[in-house]
């Protein structure tokens, strides 16, 4: 029995090619969906808990509350870890983590651009990274010592244990000796780091770091399994006040721990409190393959179900010589599940054939576990619930058919089944237009962040980094770059216009300041012309050679004029960190960080050129091959022993926003196979429909009805479906659009033409898909129509 169904379900699909060609391709295409997409979920729920200890894994934050306003955020003071660890028996290993640096590194004369961490000396122990040489505990415990990766020690050394000892220099000054080698991160580690320095070396090289009102680094501890996180937060939520930050009542400063498995996905803050993060991205992408899937289920169905009026006369032969519906259902079912594991097939071979590309665009290393025993078991489990599911309405429609109806060609449909076809093509257009929707609602989106005004002119404005011969040298370098073609003016800044959102301080002051009240303000040193490069406009004037009490003076944006409260604020007195100056000018507000969150108050002072600080460069506006040319030489005359590199500020504006690019993207390859399925659908019931009515058709063209009047009369019942599926998805698609703007401070405004578009697309493809089958139907000979059996 069960082989002469297996071969009456192989004869079928044979004999009916196209239909089983599409079933398949819809199927295939949804199955590959959801299974890259659960791929890319799985990758990103990976991430920060692949860590051995990582249930007992903390970050240290702080949350602050200024005058009612509370926020979040990982910068903590650069002696917290120490501290915590010497004074809390629950901490088992504790270490600071400073965010990325670029450093010219030279290993066996060969000099490249890399970047560095600092971190604490329990870094390897708290994060259960293998030490392939050298000694986990003492690695990073002295001066001028570095660790590297296995791929560092490999490339350039051969092996791990032949690079301990070996001088590696930076910045063409120092010598540091590489006391162990790790192994590499994983793929799916939340930050990647190649060259580790130790945490003493940081100190020594910062002094501003060993201030307890500055947060630049990040605290990460280990607490021992038998201690209750909430009880030890209890215990260290003050401990900032005894070093007199956040100790008044309008000011608090408290520290809070958040878990490391978290971070990753719970990034977002609101109001002090983590809401949401990549984990919205994770559900979102989460119910698309959802979607994807239902819709290839439901154009199996509407496929299976147009070609069901050629199978009822099979079923009535097979009912009369004695087929229970069971075993017809049992066959049905069968034929679903064959038609489902051959799409699956295909599915598995489309995800390993755009792999490749997905992962290029996703900035990931996904690979097909193919020797994973639970992805296959997965995969066996997908295929029999899609298998029944798909194939679940075909067979029990079709065993339902009595043979004596069908027999005596009086079968009808009934209004049950004809309603139950038509809300599945609604349920199929309303989740079309709600991926229509939210590709519209993301790309005007990005749309308005990359051509918002951030209050500087980004255009023609490009850095390179304070490098080598031209931290000691940067007036003669600046003042040759100035001569050449091309470069219209040069200034210094600490940091990239994007990089200094987590510098922050809580030592400023001024006359007639609250003394209940301590507010964290945005730092930031410059140098001369400054706001001349960046095209700002400022009340007051730039910093200037010609004013030789500049290097106490103060520049301020707007947001920090508010809250420091002066009516004038141009020449009034201004002190930070005990250094007390005056403020010569006010900057209008500018963006210094992503769009997600509001402008905070900065102060700018007059500084010192640091190595790897910032030298802004403003093109000639249509000169910039001539400018960089020009800068190349420049630099190679200053350096020529380093790799010349450089970026552009409107380049690196738009990394920022490389999660929602990255989104925007799928979103719009998802949507568009998301149509291309439901399309198909279309196609099938369009089919049925057309068969259903071949002889009214043929009656209405003998009577003399045009190929136009007939197109319109069987694609009207379809566009009736389509406005039905508009109707029902614009709220919850506009609910969605609304929900995910809320990720960012600045925004758009949704409008009523983007539902209208997006209703208009789905109602032109709705359109073109019917209307091939509508035309045939029209251009069919009625003498072959009317033509009795």
């Amino acid at each position: 029995m069960l082989r002469n169904y297996i071969t009456i379900a192989w004869r079928n699909l044979v004999r009916n090619k196209t239909f089983s060609g599409i079933n398949i391709l819809g199927l295939a295409l949804g199955l590959a969906c959801s299974l890259l997409i659960g791929l890319w979920i799985q990758d990103e729920l990976s991430v920060g808990r692949q860590h051995p200890n990582s249930d007992n894994l903390y970050r240290v934050y702080q949350r602050l509350n200024q005058n009612g306003t509370v926020s979040a955020g990982e910068g903590t003071p650069g002696m917290l870890a120490t501290e915590l660890k010497q004074q809390f028996p629950e901490v088992v290993y504790a270490a600071s983590f400073s965010w990325e640096e670029p450093h010219i590194v030279t290993i066996n004369n060969k000099i490249e651009k890399q970047t560095i961490r600092y971190v604490g000396a329990d870094w390897f122990r708290l994060y259960g990274i293998p030490v392939l040489a050298g000694s986990s505990a003492s690695a990073l415990d002295v001066p001028n010592s570095v660790a590297i990766s296995r791929k560092v020690a490999e490339t350039y050394f051969g092996d791990a244990q032949a690079a301990i000892n070996q001088p590696i220099r930076f910045d063409n000054n120092t010598d540091y000796q590489v006391t162990a080698v790790y192994e590499d991160l994983p793929a799916n580690a939340e930050a990647r780091y190649d060259f580790l320095l130790s945490w003493s070396q940081f100190m020594t090289q910062k002094d501003w770091a060993k201030e307890w009102g500055n947060s630049p680094v990040q605290t990460r501890i280990q607490l021992r399994a038998d201690t209750d996180p909430v009880a030890f937060e209890a215990k260290i939520k003050s401990q900032l006040k005894k070093h007199n930050v956040g100790n008044s009542a309008s000011f608090d400063v408290q520290l809070f721990l958040y878990p490391e498995r978290d971070a990753y996905l719970y990034s977002n803050f609101e109001n002090g409190y983590p809401n949401g993060g990549r984990i919205d991205y994770v559900q979102l992408f989460g119910i698309v393959a959802i979607f994807v899937l239902l819709i290839a289920c439901i154009n199996f169905m509407n496929l299976a179900t147009a070609r069901s009026a050629k199978r009822a006369r099979e079923v009535g032969v097979r009912k009369v010589v004695g087929a229970k519906r069971g075993a017809l259902i049992g066959q049905f079912i069968g034929e679903a599940l064959l038609l489902t594991f051959l799409g699956l097939a295909l599915a598995i071979g489309l995800a390993a054939l755009v792999l490749p590309a997905f992962n290029q665009l996703t900035n990931k290393q996904i690979i097909l576990p193919a020797s994973n025993p639970i992805f296959w078991a997965m995969l066996l489990g997908l295929g029999l619930v899609v298998g029944v599911i798909a194939g679940s309405y075909p067979a029990l429609f079709l065993s339902s058919l009595s043979p004596v109806r069908v027999l005596r060609n009086s079968l009808r449909f009934g209004a049950g089944a004809q309603v139950f076809r038509q809300g599945l093509v609604i349920v199929q257009f309303a989740l079309s237009m709600l991926l229509i929707v939210g590709t519209v609602v993301v790309y005007r989106q990005l749309n308005y962040m990359q051509t918002k005004n951030l209050g500087y002119e980004r255009e023609n404005l490009l850095y390179v980094m304070a490098e080598g011969e031209l931290v000691p040298k940067y007036e003669t370098f600046k003042q040759e770059l100035l001569r050449m073609l091309g470069i219209q003016s040069v200034a210094r800044m600490q940091s990239p216009l994007l990089g200094f959102a987590n510098m922050s301080t809580f030592g400023i002051s001024w006359p007639g300041k609250d003394p209940n009240s301590n507010p964290n303000f945005m730092i930031q040193s410059g140098g001369y012309d400054l706001i001349k490069t960046l095209k700002m406009s400022v009340k007051g004037r730039d910093f200037s050679p010609t004013f030789g009490t500049d290097s106490s003076n103060y520049i301020i944006n707007e947001t920090a004029a508010k809250i420091i409260g002066y009516s004038d604020p141009l020449g009034k007195p201004l002190t930070q960190w005990d250094r007390p100056g005056t403020i010569i000018g006010v900057v209008n507000d500018f963006h210094y960080g992503s769009l997600h969150k509001p402008i905070e108050p900065l102060v700018i002072r007059l500084g010192k050129l640091y190595p790897y600080e910032t030298i802004l460069i403003r093109t000639q506006p249509g000169q910039t091959k001539t400018a960089l040319a020009s800068l190349e030489n420049v630099y190679q005359k200053f350096n020529p022993k380093i790799p010349f590199s450089y970026q552009f500020a409107d380049s690196e504006y738009q990394k920022l926003y490389k999660s929602e690019m990255i989104i925007g993207t799928l979103a719009n390859v998802f949507a568009g196979l998301a149509i291309l399925i439901a399309s198909l659908g279309l196609f099938g019931l369009a089919a049925f429909m057309a068969e259903q009515r071949t002889k009214e058709i043929g009656v209405r063209k003998v009577l003399g009805a045009s190929v136009t009047s007939v197109v319109t009369l069987l694609s009207k019942d379809f566009l009736k479906l389509v406005l039905i599926a508009i109707v029902l998805a614009t709220p919850l698609a506009w609910y969605a659009a609304q929900q995910w703007l809320q990720n960012f401070e600045y925004r758009i405004e949704l409008a009523w033409w983007m539902f209208g578009l997006a209703g208009l697309v789905a109602v032109v493809i709705a359109l073109l898909t019917v209307s091939f089958q509508s035309v045939k139907a029209a251009l069919m000979n009625p003498v072959k129509s009317l033509r009795t059996e």
